[in-house]
């Protein structure tokens, strides 16, 4: 545990730097819309009309407050420590993605920009950002690698119901990072009438402090629940990390308390062998990837490296700022686990729980697989269930059950 004094409050600094991390690496054609949205984004923290209409809007529309619940017959089954889920999968799309879509939407239209692109690997955050903008009327077009696109067909069409316009990326692995470039490249084109919905606490600055801020509900909300059913506070927490919003949304608001341990999971794939994986802080180097300085996978000439997972949301090659400062200084762990570990977790809880996970969420309930029984019955772990499994039936099917699914 890190004995060094954190002050969230204070990161990042005015230039969106943690510490050595962060900052804005953006084209000149970009400068403008970052300084407005920066600027818009600072008046809205401090409106209370603005947050007036997000916290009613997470109410009512998105299902907020999500429950913190007690898998028992889970912790039962491992023989240690209490398990608590944090329910981000019951909410309106289902996952925590909508938690930010919902917070850049209404920044997009006090910026006056009714145009919203986004990128999306797994496609729960092009879900969101579909749905958010469906409420509001505003033009959609979400960029999406084909690779992803074929194994989420499920939310693909969901997407195009909703009103968005999905554009397949064939480029590179066609996966997450060519998305991210291809949105990159649209903004700066129609950056007038455009803004860009960032689904992780990734990419310049503003967007990982916004994204941070937008999800930080989630800790503040376990925090309460916890405190209610335990009368403490949780030993450990678990989350899992693609670029790490919803990690870093359950840990932010317990980074001052020292007691309590947060852990990471990462995408170990098919093991710790150059592209096979996607466990960054798992012989990573600092470098600069689509506007932010970070942790990511690069070889020996700093080319980028090749990624795998068997889940579309953790299939990428660099982790947000935030996480890449809190691992240096000591107060966070990352670990992995691999393709095996998070589908035998996600058969678990489905077949113990009846609760069936995203495949992202089972790589940190396979991590909770192995730590919990090590952990007295009287220590607790919540874990971020950051997205139900839907989307990944398909694929669980043809890796557990030997079946072929087909939408």
């Amino acid at each position: 545990m890190s004995t060094i004094t954190i002050n969230p409050a204070a990161l990042p600094d005015a230039r969106g730097h943690f510490g050595t991390f962060g900052g804005a690496f953006i084209p000149e054609t970009l400068m403008t819309a970052f300084q407005e949205l920066t600027a818009a984004y600072e008046q809205a923290k401090n409106d209370p009309e603005f947050q007036a209409e997000l916290a009613a809007l997470l109410k009512d529309y998105v299902g907020r407050p999500t429950p913190l619940y007690f898998a028992e017959r889970w912790t039962e089954r491992l023989g240690g420590a209490k398990i608590y889920l944090k329910r981000e999968d019951l909410l309106h799309t289902g996952a925590h993605k909508i938690n930010n879509a919902l917070g850049q939407i209404l920044l997009a239209k006090r910026l006056g920009k009714p145009r919203i692109i986004a990128e999306t690997g797994a496609g729960q955050h092009g879900v969101a950002t579909a749905t958010v903008a469906a409420r509001f009327g505003f033009e959609c077009v979400i960029y999406m690698g084909e690779v992803d696109m074929q194994r989420q067909a499920l939310n693909v069409a969901r997407m195009r119901l909703l009103g968005a316009e999905v554009r397949g990326v064939t480029a590179g692995q066609r996966t997450l990072k060519e998305a991210v470039n291809e949105a990159l490249r649209d903004w700066v084109t129609n950056v007038r009438t455009t803004h860009y919905i960032l689904g992780s606490a990734l990419g310049a600055h503003p967007f990982p402090m916004m994204v941070r801020d937008f999800h930080r509900i989630i800790g503040v909300e376990a925090r309460r629940q916890i405190l209610e059913r335990e009368e403490r506070l949780p030993d450990l927490l678990v989350a899992c990390v693609g670029g790490g919003s919803n990690a870093i949304g359950l840990f932010h608001p317990f980074l001052e308390d020292e007691g309590v341990r947060m852990v990471g999971v990462e995408a170990g794939g098919h093991g710790i062998k150059r592209g096979e994986h996607a466990a960054r802080f798992q012989g990573g180097k600092l470098g600069v990837l689509q506007g932010t300085k970070t942790w990511l996978l690069a070889d020996a000439d700093g080319q980028i490296e090749l990624t795998h997972s068997v889940s579309a949301g953790l299939d990428y090659a660099a982790v947000g700022p935030e996480h890449a400062y809190y691992h240096e200084i000591g107060r966070t762990e990352y670990t992995y686990a691999t393709d095996d570990e998070a589908l035998d977790a996600f058969r678990d809880l489905s077949q113990i729980e009846g609760i069936i996970p995203a495949l992202e969420t089972a790589h940190a309930l396979g991590y909770v697989k192995k730590v919990a029984p090590t952990m007295t019955k009287d220590q607790t772990i919540i874990v971020n269930l950051s997205g139900r499994g839907d989307k990944d039936v398909a694929q669980a099917a043809r890796f557990l059950l030997g079946e072929e699914i087909k939408f």
